[in-house]
């Protein structure tokens, strides 16, 4: 009954600022620091929304653009834009390719590979699950990898006589530390790329595809590091929900067109050479990739359109228009005005955004935190007279390491139930980890990318 009053009044909430809009449309153009409050107000309801999630993300995001166009902030041409955004056509390529590498079981292969390293051991099959987790999800769907490894992990766990509970957490969060690895990796990467490709300014260049990697694989020999010496002690040691043979048989519909694998292992190194290279536009790279693997039958087309994660490509979509918005009615400005005249000091700037992002991002999506932080990042910058590119580095980063509940991302949620977690369990194991890549975000990042 509550979540139905709650979902009654975000909907509510929504209807008003439209009520409102239709107001000011018959009269002039609002002072433009009318359009700053209003964007503000757009800006807060949709996170409060996202926070909740009273109504579905994506209907969230949508409902941004539908609001700023309404009140005239940006034309609704501008708003809706962003669909065509070279970024959300990346990540709707890579989302093809990578699945592909699921369906001609290249993915199975790596998996397979790293259960039969472990050979039975505890410590090896933390070890190798997580390099391998991290590597595939650096250029594939994290989401998807860790779905792949699941009942491979399961099986070898039961056959060895393996609490799951002990690996399957560590595999989530190395998935999410994977994806900062390159500028595919995850969508907040992606985003904060579009950001600053926007915002930025002449003499700011977007990162390049592997410049991630500077911070990403820090990052990630930390986790592995820490689960593998000490974070293994604050593990769950829970039963298994589910037997051998359930796992196997949840593996048994990914071994298919395995007479496809080297041509679907062919084309998406293709990708990664070119996108590393920049040899062609990215997305070039990636459509092309996308389109030969439909093309060479690696997929069918209802397969490509079902790889595609539509609840990440409206978040991405949708809230873009945020940055326009928050740049072209100067909402931004006020922000940063206030935050630099409370905060000035570069370093300390630097903390806060790096933990206010870890907080909200263990709370809400990933995508939606990046895509409400990182266009405030770049007006706070420059109101301190600092550069835009540590803040939004660490941005990036903070948004996929996130440990402390089952709901920070994806693969997080996915092994909450054959782990058989608890909500605390996550807390307890991911806080000393979470502690740690919030220490590295803050001391490293300004020494790569100075202020």
């Amino acid at each position: 009954m509550v979540n139905k009053y709650l979902k009654i009044a975000g909907l509510a909430a929504f209807m008003v600022l439209a009520f409102a809009c239709v107001c000011f449309a018959q009269d002039k153009a609002p002072p433009p620091i009318e359009h700053a409050y209003i964007t503000l107000a757009i800006l807060g309801v949709g996170a409060i929304l996202f926070f909740t999630e009273i109504i579905p993300l994506p209907i969230t995001a949508m409902l941004i653009p539908v609001a700023l166009g309404l009140f005239g902030i940006i034309p609704a041409k501008s708003a809706f834009a962003n669909f065509g955004n070279e970024w959300v056509v990346i990540f709707m390529a890579m989302f093809v390719i990578g699945e592909a590498t699921f369906i001609t079981g290249f993915a199975d292969k790596v998996g397979a590979l790293t259960v039969k390293l472990s050979g039975g051991s505890e410590a090896k099959l933390l070890i190798f699950s997580m390099v391998a987790m991290a590597g595939l999800s650096a250029f594939l769907s994290n989401t998807g990898t860790v779905v792949v490894a699941i009942p491979m992990i399961m099986g070898m766990c039961a056959s060895a006589g393996i609490r799951p509970s002990k690996i399957l957490m560590p595999v989530a969060f190395a998935a999410g530390l994977g994806g900062c690895i390159t500028l595919v990796g995850t969508p907040p990467n992606g985003l904060v790329n579009s950001v600053l490709g926007k915002m930025g300014g002449e003499g700011l260049a977007p990162f390049g595809f592997f410049e991630f990697a500077k911070i990403g694989i820090p990052l990630t020999l930390a986790g592995i590091g820490y689960y593998a010496l000490i974070g293994k002690k604050f593990l769950p040691d829970t039963a298994a929900t589910c037997t051998v043979e359930e796992s196997l048989a949840e593996q048994a519909p990914k071994a298919r067109r395995e007479n496809k694998m080297y041509i679907c292992l062919g084309i998406f190194l293709f990708v990664v050479v070119a996108m590393a290279t920049n040899f062609m536009p990215l997305v070039t790279a990636a459509m092309l990739g996308a389109c030969l693997i439909v093309a060479t039958r690696c997929m069918t087309m209802k397969e490509a359109f079902n790889a595609i994660d539509w609840t990440t490509i409206f978040l991405f979509a949708g809230t873009l228009s945020l940055s326009t918005a928050l740049d072209k009615s100067g909402a931004a400005k006020l922000i940063a005005t206030a935050v630099v005249s409370q905060v000035s000091e570069p370093y300390l700037l630097m903390a806060v955004v790096c933990a206010l992002t870890a907080v909200v991002t263990n709370f809400m999506s990933n995508t939606a935190t990046a895509a409400l932080m990182a266009p405030l990042a770049v007006p706070i910058a420059t109101q301190g007279g600092v550069s835009p590119l540590p803040l939004l580095m660490g941005i990036a980063m903070s948004a996929s390491a996130c440990f402390l509940t089952p709901v920070a991302t994806p693969p997080n949620t996915i092994v909450l139930g054959p782990g058989n977690y608890k909500f605390i369990d996550y807390f307890k194991a991911g806080w000393p980890l979470q502690v740690i890549s919030y220490i590295i975000c803050v001391v490293f990042i300004p020494m790569i990318w100075p202020f």
